[in-house]
């Protein structure tokens, strides 16, 4: 039994939660969660091969949209296995060695930052679009992922070893079908001030800057938007906006809600934050290649004649 097990081995086991009272059905509803997967890996992966075959898409934007399409195969890939194994297998049991936890993070950070440079981009491109080039050459942009890459995993890399000084002795019945920091502390016997005080000024320093940076970003891009004579020209310039807008609202949307749920939340009942956190790690994986191909001419139209060869 998991007790048992708890017990007998040193390791900190824990039970993940599918969504609760709906054991019954849980094949069916692996069923849309295994679309949503293949429909990730395949769009992410499609958009990455015409980025990569196209020469004229070796510049500073596509190849921001190709660290996006990374990110989002990566986390598709570390949150696969153990939510697809509660709802087909009914495996619930974990040590916290054998779980993605830093992963998950490191590539949530790592999706922001890319949202910031792609803001960045953005808005070099509308404010001072005659030094687009000199700004954003490609060893530049290249260097810039570089630096969200390292970001997001030495921000990330004390938590493991912070969770594994705790003793847990509580039942460690997560609320999700994967391990996430500010739950899995919550399991711990042992004062989590350092670990809360760490999560909460990671999540500042992060999710947080980044976001108050495109924020700002945003606002110069609608001023000078706005100081164009042309309103034809305007609505051209923000309507290049629109593909990055939609991956912000759909990345920091459910994020930030489910922050505030784990930090802050009194309810009983964990469904809506079960139900957010399953947005927040498989709705932006899959609607980003969808929404930059709709938006994107220069991809829709690769894509066709690709599809056709």
């Amino acid at each position: 039994s998991f007790q048992e097990a708890q017990n007998s081995s040193d390791l900190p086991m824990f039970l993940f939660t599918g969504i609760p009272g709906q054991e019954d059905i849980y094949l069916w509803i692996s069923v849309p969660f295994c679309l949503m997967y293949v429909i990730s890996i395949v769009g992410n992966s499609v958009i990455l091969f015409i980025i990569k075959t196209d020469p004229s898409l070796h510049e500073p934007m596509y190849i921001f949209l190709s660290m996006l399409a990374i990110t989002d195969l990566g986390l598709s890939i570390a949150t696969m296995p153990t939510i697809l194994g509660v709802f087909w297998f009914n495996s619930r049991e974990i040590s916290l060695n054998a779980c993605f936890l830093f992963f998950i993070h490191s590539l949530q950070c790592i999706e922001s930052s890319v949202l910031l440079l792609m803001a960045f981009d953005r808005y070099v491109a509308i404010c001072n679009p005659l030094r687009y080039a000199s700004i954003l050459t490609l060893p530049r942009a290249a260097k810039m992922g570089l630096l969200c890459v390292l970001r997001g995993m030495t921000a990330m890399f004390p938590l493991p070893f912070l969770l594994k000084r705790f003793q847990y002795c509580r039942a460690n019945v997560l609320s999700h079908s994967y391990c996430l920091h500010q739950e899995v502390m919550k399991m711990a016997c042992s004062d989590i001030t350092v670990n809360s005080i760490y999560g909460l000024f990671i999540t500042l320093v992060t999710v947080g800057l980044d976001s108050l940076l495109i924020l700002l970003s945003y606002v110069m891009i609608l001023k000078t938007a706005l100081s164009v004579a042309s309103h034809a020209e305007c609505l051209r310039a923000l309507n290049t906006c629109v593909s990055h807008l939609c991956a912000i609202l759909i990345f920091y949307t459910p994020e930030i809600g489910l922050s505030v749920i784990h930090r802050f939340g009194k309810s009983s009942s964990h469904l809506p934050s079960i139900l957010l956190g399953y947005v927040s790690l498989l709705v932006p994986p899959l609607m980003n290649p969808i929404v930059y191909s709709v938006k994107s001419k220069h991809l829709l139209i690769l894509l066709s004649i690709k599809s056709r060869i």
